[in-house]
């Protein structure tokens, strides 16, 4: 593949019309060379990945794009071997989920070395010339679920499980919640008895770091601000040992099918939606428009990452609890109304709600 020199710059004249999301069906080619995506992923294990997967390369295809998908199974070194192969392949643009937000920076310096532009995706590369990072906005996750929790339950013990420390989205979150929390800390209303983070967002970590909070606080445990879906039901399943399950305020993130059956049984009190089809058609629209080597059009906020403002689109996540679950996440045909309540009596189901 012939590789055309990298000139784009994302500055502030970066934009993106809400209204038009991207380049218009058959652009991707123009009478060209078909442009080529590196789609580098941490992990396919957790169900919400497959969805960013799936959602983003039909919309590539839809845009006559190819995209070259590889999983790194939570190995950042992997990550980095698996990147540089995508160069070998002659991708037009590399876009990164990185395993490890700090060493996903030479990932950005191999693909510029070939001039390739780099899309962090759902999380920023730290410390790297990153060209685009697109995102929901990990801050507000945080302070959805903090704000969801200190409204059910404004006083207590509060246990706090963040994801992989890896992760910066992980450290955006908390950033969120301590935001919502400090108030009632500062106050004395609240009490962080025990403040821990999961390795690489697994289940198994939250299961001990709940169990060891239960354990030294004598199961006085009033609310578990956990930050996403698969460490949630870690959590949960240590507070259904001590017969807790249900009486804890839990929080999470993505909207997972376990995490949605989980809020309708009582079990798990909220979680985050992120619309996973809104982000992923939008990564795809704009990997394009960087291949292409054309400007977007939609106005970009700056994100620092420790070595530049880097220009960000950052989409607005949903908080959703049993009240909004069909209005959301079941009318977008994110989760079937089926699936989630399987294990509700059929008589207690709710009627579909309108597709939108």
């Amino acid at each position: 593949m012939t590789r055309k020199p990298f000139l784009v710059s994302l500055a502030a004249t970066l934009a993106l019309s809400t209204a038009c999301s991207g380049p218009k069906e058959g652009t991707a080619t123009g009478g060209q060379e078909q442009i080529v995506i590196g789609l580098s992923m941490d992990t396919l294990k957790e169900e919400r990945w497959q969805y960013d997967r799936d959602h983003f390369v039909k919309r590539a295809e839809e845009l006559g794009a190819k995209v070259l998908v590889q999983s790194a199974n939570n190995n950042a070194t992997l990550q980095n071997s698996q990147a540089e192969n995508l160069l070998t392949q002659g991708v037009d643009v590399l876009v990164v989920i990185p395993n490890n937000a700090k060493t996903a920076a030479t990932i950005v310096e191999s693909a510029h070395k070939s001039n390739v532009p780099v899309i962090a995706y759902d999380r920023l590369i730290l410390d790297s010339d990153v060209d685009l990072y697109v995102t929901f906005d990990p801050k507000r996750v945080g302070e959805l679920q903090a704000e969801y929790l200190v409204g059910e339950q404004p006083k207590g013990n509060y246990v706090l499980i963040g994801g992989a420390p890896t992760d910066n989205n992980a450290l955006l979150v908390r950033e969120g919640q301590m935001q919502v929390l400090k108030p009632f800390i500062d106050r004395g209303d609240i009490k962080v008895v025990a403040d821990q983070w999961a390795t690489d967002w697994q289940p198994v970590e939250a299961l001990k770091i709940m169990e060891n909070a239960l354990t030294r606080n004598h199961n006085k445990v009033d609310a578990v601000l956990v930050s996403n879906d698969g460490t949630a039901g870690g959590a949960i399943q240590a507070l259904s040992e001590q017969k807790l399950s249900g009486k804890v305020v839990v929080s999470g993130q993505d909207a997972d099918l376990a995490a949605c059956q989980r809020i309708v049984t009582g079990l798990q009190t909220m979680t985050v939606y992120k619309p996973i089809e809104r982000l992923a058609r939008k990564g795809a629209e704009v990997a394009i428009l960087l291949a292409e080597k054309k400007a977007l059009t939609e106005p970009t906020r700056p994100v620092a990452n420790g070595k530049k403002d880097v220009p960000s689109l950052l989409l607005d996540p949903i908080s959703v609890d049993k009240a909004n679950l069909l209005e959301t996440v079941v009318a977008d045909g994110y989760q079937k109304l089926e699936e989630i309540f399987k294990d509700v009596p059929r008589d207690q189901w709710p009627s579909p709600p309108p597709k939108k």
